[in-house]
């Protein structure tokens, strides 16, 4: 039998230490461990929380460059190589489209790992999750274009590019919950960002080896250079691997196995019981889904094709914007352990929803410095409210329910904003041939986000304050099933 520390106790005469733990059986019970055996428990748990981290933040970086090297081909070399026929403005429109399909997979990718999370564990469903992307990613680059196999290949493209959202609708939970639940309790809003780096870390990688690609093949590139930022994917699955060897389920899921306490439908408990808190997590992360895509993705089509910009210039200023959300995104992550999620959140919401229209006027002018400015302070202001959002989406929800819900709840919302943003600034631009609109969709967005925000304050049901209430509500489910 094992049971789970909480805190030490010293006895009279100094020689070992009294701790109190809770075994299968649910009553509290003291065991003793002398002082080696407390030493040897801290550095247990350090090392296994650096190794969480690392391989967390390794799969997610890998897993985000899979999910952002599609999307970059799809507003530079997807249009010409799988919609041939289209006007340049219906090419667009169309690789965009099967960009919009990773999206729209997402939430299933959350209800199908969230119940596999949240009923056999965190471990398992992350390690599923990446080797998943890994082998859709490949398989996009080994794919013969239409000149090729004809209405097939983007019937083909479209059905991986669905695989690549359900695996990553279903891996960000794995990750930041296995770090969060691994993490000191009141440093879980900087651990749990250690995750969320992969998102700028992958997309500096994804823009980077395309433009490696580009520079290296140069005529090739449309025809077969870009697969090779594809094919580098493959390493994720090896990352998989190394998980499924090496990594630990936390403790949180371990004792909710103890105590049975498993739900049995974890997403239809969910939605039943706390269908508010997701829809109101949905609408805080629209602006995340919006602002990142806006700055990332839509700013490289409508620099280059609109303003007749270079693809240099616009891919080097997305990569100098990911850099800086490096730091930034600790930073505010950090800061939210000691003032409040939503506090750190709401500024940054607030910053992106100022910024949308001076950032079109930078953009226009097509001054590099400028042009920089806009992408990397937008981008910036992104990481303001992402760094703290993993820590803040697990904290509203208890443990037995806590993968399928904060899964739900953030793959919904970046659906909604994610998903659509490029099509609808492209085609809102294209009638209107103003960035007017297109800044006030971008804004709208925001203001959206800072409601939903404003009204998850002091909604969360998994906080720790005293121990771990994710433990306690399981072990009155417990309770109640007996």
């Amino acid at each position: 039998m094992t049971a789970s520390a909480t805190g030490p106790r010293r006895t009279e005469d100094g020689a070992s230490r009294e701790r109190r733990g809770r075994f299968a059986s649910g009553s509290p019970r003291y065991v003793h461990f002398s002082d080696n055996e407390v030493v040897q428990m801290h550095r247990t748990k350090k090392r296994s929380l650096r190794q969480v981290v690392m391989i967390s933040s390794a799969g997610s970086t890998i897993e985000w460059y899979d999910f952002f090297i599609y999307g970059t081909a799809a507003a530079l070399i997807f249009p010409q190589l799988f919609f041939p026929g289209s006007s340049p403005l219906l090419g667009t429109l169309q690789s965009f489209g099967t960009f919009a399909v990773g999206f729209l997979a997402r939430p299933l990718g959350g209800v199908i790992f969230g119940h596999i999370g949240d009923k056999i564990g965190r471990k398992k469903a992350l390690v599923a999750a990446l080797t998943l992307m890994g082998l859709a990613t490949s398989l996009i680059g080994l794919l013969p274009g239409y000149a090729q196999i004809g209405v097939f290949a983007p019937i083909a493209v479209v059905v991986l590019r669905f695989f690549q959202g359900i695996a990553v609708g279903g891996q960000w939970g794995g990750a930041v919950l296995m770090t969060i639940e691994t993490a000191p309790k009141n440093r879980r809003g900087l651990y749990g960002s250690f995750p969320q780096l992969g998102v700028p870390l992958g997309l500096v990688l994804s823009n980077v080896v395309f433009i490696a690609a580009t520079a290296l093949f140069q005529d090739s590139v449309s025809s077969w250079g870009w697969r090779i930022p594809f094919l580098f994917s493959v390493a994720l699955i090896f990352i998989a691997y190394y998980a499924h060897t090496k990594l630990e389920e936390t403790d949180e899921m371990e004792q909710v196995h103890e105590q049975h306490a498993e739900s049995k439908a974890p997403v239809i408990e969910v939605l039943k019981e706390h269908f508010g808190i997701v829809a109101l997590s949905s609408g805080a992360v629209v602006i995340a889904g919006s602002a990142f895509y806006m700055y990332s993705v839509y700013m490289l089509s409508y620099g280059t094709t609109v303003l007749g910009l270079s693809r240099g210039l616009v891919l080097w200023s997305v990569v100098a914007g990911a850099v800086f959300q490096v730091p930034t995104l600790l930073g505010a992550a950090a800061l939210s352990d000691r003032v409040g999620r939503t506090r750190v959140y709401l500024v940054g919401t607030i910053g992106s929803i100022i910024w949308a229209f001076p950032a079109f006027l930078l953009i226009n002018t097509g001054n590099p410095a400028l042009v920089a400015v806009c992408i990397i302070v937008g981008q910036m202001l992104f990481a303001t409210f992402y760094g703290p959002q993993a820590a803040l989406f697990a904290e509203l929800f208890t443990a037995r329910l806590r993968y399928s819900g904060a899964s739900l709840g953030y793959q919904t919302g970046v659906m909604l904003g994610g998903a659509f943003t490029p099509i609808i600034a492209t085609l809102v631009y294209s009638e209107t041939g103003s960035w007017v609109p297109v800044a006030l969709f971008l804004a709208a967005t925001g203001v959206i986000s800072l409601v939903c925000v404003i009204m998850l304050r002091g909604r969360g049901q998994g906080t720790s304050d005293q121990g771990s209430a994710a433990d306690s509500a399981s072990a009155a489910y417990a309770e109640k099933s007996r």
